[in-house]
C-alpha cells in the first residue's frame, strides 16, 4: 500500500498510514524524548551530595561484601529504604562498572518505562469506547487508531517525561523515580484490567475497543499490578501499597463499584503475589538485625515521617502546589482546565459510562489522592510528590487531545471556552515570570562555603541570561500564535521551549555546579584512596559530604562542629598512642576550630576548591604536657 505521510495531520477521523508504520515512528520519538530527558550525558557529572552517594555507597558495598540483605554506609547499617534500588544498582555495577552512570541507569530507565506506558495507555483509550465500537468497520487487528489517539499518546508520554520534577528525579541515582515508576505501572495495568473486564463481558455480537483482542486478559492485568505493587513495596516501603490502595478504593467507592472490583480483582490472589515477592527479604533483614531494623525502618523512616517533623522537613500545608507549579511546569498551568473538564461532580453521568471511558477520572483519583495524602503528612519533601506526576500528564494530554479535535459542531459553554484562553495566556505569563525570576538568581544565591565561587562563575558564564531569553522567545512565540488564533500549536512551542531551555541552560548550568561544588570533593577522595594507610583514621569537618566515602572506597568520620571533631580525635589520642597521623578534611575556618596552636606542626597535603586536606600528628590532640614518650 502506497504511504501518504503527507496526510497524517488531515481532517479524516482515521489516520492515513497504517499502525506499523505510526507505532515505529511513535517508538522512536519515544527514545528520542527518553534519550534527551534521561540518558544523555547522565554520567557526565559527579554524584551529589548529601542523598545520592548514600544510596551508591549501600548498593556498592552488597558488591564488595556480598550481602544484599542488610543495606551498609560507611561501616553502619543503612535502614532508609528497602533494597530494591541498591539491587539494581548493584547489578548495574557488574555491567558497567563502579560509576555514575550504573548510579543513575535504574532511575532513568524506571522513568522511560512509565512514560512508555503511559503513551500506550492514551493510545488505546483516549477515543471513547462508544465511538470506536460503533465507527469500526474493519476487523479488530487491522483497524486504524484515530489520530486523535496518536496525538493524546504522544502529547501524555512527552509530558510525563518532559518536566522538572521527573528528569530531575529520572537523572540521580535515588529510590523515588523507581516508587513512581513502580507505583504508576501498578495503576496503569489495573486501569488495562479494569477496561479490558468492560470489553470481555460485552454480548458476542458487539465490537470491542480497539486492538484488545492482543493484549493480555482481564486477569493478567490484574497479577501484573500485584507485581508492581509488590516491587513498589521493595522500593520504598508500605507506602507502595498504601497510596494506590487508596487511589483505587477512593475510584471504587465514587463509581460504586466497590463489591464489582474486590470480586475481579481477586486480593486473596494478590496478597500471595505480594506475599512472594515483597516479603522474603523484610523477613531476612528482620532476621540479621532485630528490632533495630523495625523500629529504624517502620517507626522512624515511615510512621514517624507521617506523623512527626522529620529531620526539619516541615512546610506550609500549601507546599505541594507550589511544589506542583514548579515542578510540573510548564504543563501544571492547565491542571485546573483539565480537571474541570471532567465534570467529576456529575457521578452519575460516570456511572454510565463504559470503562474504557475512565481513565482520566482514575488520573484524577491517582493525581488527587497521592496530593492529599503527603498535605496532611508533618514531614513534607518536594520528590513525594513524585508518583502524582504521571496522573497529572494523562489529565493535561486527555483535555488538549479533546481542545485540539474539535469539530464546529462540539460546542461549549463560554464560560468553559473563557477558561481555556485564560489557561492558555496563563501559560504564556508563567514563562515570562520564570524569564524573570531567573534573571534574578545571582541576587538570591545564599552563600555556601563548598562552592563560595559558583554565583560569581555563574554571572560571568553568560549563561542566566542565555535561559531568560530562551524562556521569553518561548512566550513571544506563544503570543504571536494566540493573535493568529493558532493557539493549537501552543503545546508544541511549549514543548520546543523546554527542550532549549534544558539542553541549552539547565544542563551547562548543572556542568558549573558539579566543577565547584562537587569536583573537589572527588579530587581530595581521589588522594585519600591512593595514600591512606589501612589504619589511618579519616575525619571531616565541615557539611556532611558522603560522596568523599563513595569516591575514595574509606569509612569516614564526618563532623559539622569543630569542637565536637576535636573532641574525638582526642580520644583517639589518648586510647591509642600508637595511631598513624589523622588525616583531616575541612574548611579554613573549621580547621582553625580544631584549635592546634602551631599550624607548622601538621602538613597541607592538598588544597581543592574549598576544602584542605591535612596530615595531623597524633599528639596534636593529646592534654597539655602528655606527649607519646610520656604516654608510654
Amino acid at each position: 500500500m502506497k504511504l501518504q505521510i503527507n496526510r497524517f495531520w488531515d481532517n479524516e477521523s482515521q489516520i492515513s498510514v497504517p499502525n506499523k508504520f505510526a507505532l515505529l515512528l511513535s517508538i522512536l520519538g519515544l527514545i528520542g524524548i527518553g534519550w534527551i530527558a534521561f540518558l544523555w550525558k547522565l554520567g557526565s557529572v559527579g554524584l551529589v551530595d548529601e542523598t545520592e552517594p548514600l544510596f551508591a555507597e549501600a548498593a556498592r558495598q552488597m558488591v564488595v561484601t556480598g550481602d544484599w540483605i542488610t543495606p551498609y554506609f560507611n561501616q553502619e547499617t543503612r535502614f532508609d529504604k528497602p533494597p530494591l534500588i541498591y539491587w539494581l544498582m548493584a547489578i548495574a555495577y557488574q555491567i558497567f562498572g563502579v560509576n555514575e552512570w550504573a548510579v543513575r541507569l535504574p532511575s532513568a530507565l524506571a522513568a522511560i518505562f512509565l512514560m512508555g506506558f503511559v503513551f500506550f495507555t492514551l493510545l488505546y483509550f483516549t477515543v471513547p469506547h462508544s465511538s470506536i465500537a460503533l465507527e469500526a468497520k474493519e476487523p479488530e487487528p487491522t483497524r486504524n487508531i484515530p489520530r486523535k489517539a496518536w496525538f493524546c499518546a504522544g502529547l501524555g508520554g512527552a509530558i510525563a517525561a518532559l518536566n522538572f520534577q521527573t528528569i530531575a528525579w529520572g537523572r540521580i541515582g535515588v529510590s523515588d523515580m523507581l516508587l513512581s515508576a513502580c507505583m504508576g505501572s501498578a495503576l496503569l495495568a489495573f486501569f488495562w484490567g479494569y477496561a479490558n473486564s468492560n470489553a470481555f463481558q460485552q454480548p458476542e455480537n458487539q465490537l470491542k475497543p480497539p486492538l484488545h483482542s492482543t493484549v493480555l486478559t482481564p486477569d493478567a492485568w490484574y497479577v501484573i499490578f500485584y507485581i508492581f505493587i509488590a516491587l513498589a513495596i521493595l522500593a520504598k516501603g508500605p507506602v507502595g501499597i498504601v497510596l494506590p490502595g487508596l487511589i483505587i478504593g477512593s475510584f471504587a467507592i465514587y463509581l460504586g463499584k466497590v463489591k464489582e472490583l474486590w470480586r475481579e480483582i481477586k486480593p486473596l490472589r494478590g496478597i500471595l503475589i505480594i506475599t512472594i515477592i515483597a516479603l522474603p527479604w523484610y523477613i531476612l533483614v528482620t532476621l540479621a538485625n532485630g528490632e533495630t531494623y523495625i523500629q529504624t525502618f517502620f517507626g522512624y523512616h515511615n510512621f514517624e515521617r507521617f506523623t512527626q517533623v522529620v529531620n526539619n522537613h516541615s512546610e506550609a500545608w500549601y507546599f505541594y502546589f507550589l511544589v506542583l507549579l514548579a515542578g510540573f511546569s510548564p504543563w501544571s498551568i492547565y491542571l485546573p482546565i483539565a480537571i474541570t473538564r471532567l465534570r467529576f461532580w456529575k457521578r452519575s453521568r460516570w456511572q454510565n459510562q463504559p470503562r474504557a471511558n475512565h481513565l482520566g477520572l482514575l488520573a484524577l483519583f491517582w493525581l488527587g489522592g497521592i496530593f492529599i495524602f503527603f498535605t496532611i503528612a508533618v514531614t513534607k519533601l518536594p520528590s513525594y510528590i513524585l508518583p502524582a506526576l504521571p496522573g497529572a500528564a494523562i489529565l493535561v494530554a486527555l483535555f488538549w487531545s479533546e481542545e485540539s479535535f474539535k469539530t464546529e459542531g462540539d460546542r461549549q459553554p463560554n464560560r468553559f471556552r473563557l477558561f481555556v484562553g485564560v489557561s492558555v495566556i496563563g501559560n504564556l505569563i508563567l514563562f515570562l515570570l520564570m524569564a524573570t525570576a531567573i534573571l534574578y538568581v545571582p541576587r538570591l544565591l545564599d552563600p555556601d562555603p563548598a562552592m563560595p565561587e559558583f554565583p560569581r562563575i555563574l554571572t560571568n558564564s553568560g549563561l542566566i541570561e542565555r535561559s531568560a531569553l530562551i524562556l521569553m522567545a518561548t512566550a513571544l512565540v506563544g503570543v504571536i500564535l494566540v493573535l493568529k488564533r493558532q493557539w493549537r500549536w501552543i503545546m508544541a512551542v511549549n514543548m520546543a521551549g523546554f527542550v532549549a531551555f534544558f539542553m541549552l541552560a539547565v544542563m551547562p548550568v548543572y556542568f558549573i555546579f558539579d566543577s565547584e561544588r562537587q569536583l573537589p570533593v572527588r579530587q581530595l577522595a581521589e588522594i585519600i584512596e591512593q595514600m591512606k594507610q589501612p589504619e589511618q583514621q579519616v575525619v571531616m569537618v565541615a557539611f556532611e559530604k558522603p560522596s568523599l566515602v563513595f569516591y575514595s572506597h574509606q569509612p569516614i568520620k564526618f563532623f559539622r562542629r569543630s569542637t565536637q571533631a576535636r573532641a574525638y580525635l582526642h580520644e583517639l589520642a589518648v586510647k591509642n598512642s600508637n595511631l598513624l597521623p589523622f588525616l583531616v578534611v575541612g574548611y579554613p575556618d573549621k580547621i582553625q576550630g580544631l584549635e592546634v596552636a602551631n599550624p607548622d606542626e601538621y602538613q597541607l597535603i592538598a588544597e581543592r576548591g574549598n576544602y584542605l586536606l591535612l596530615e595531623m600528628p597524633q599528639q596534636l590532640f593529646l592534654p597539655e604536657g602528655i606527649g607519646i614518650k610520656d604516654e608510654e
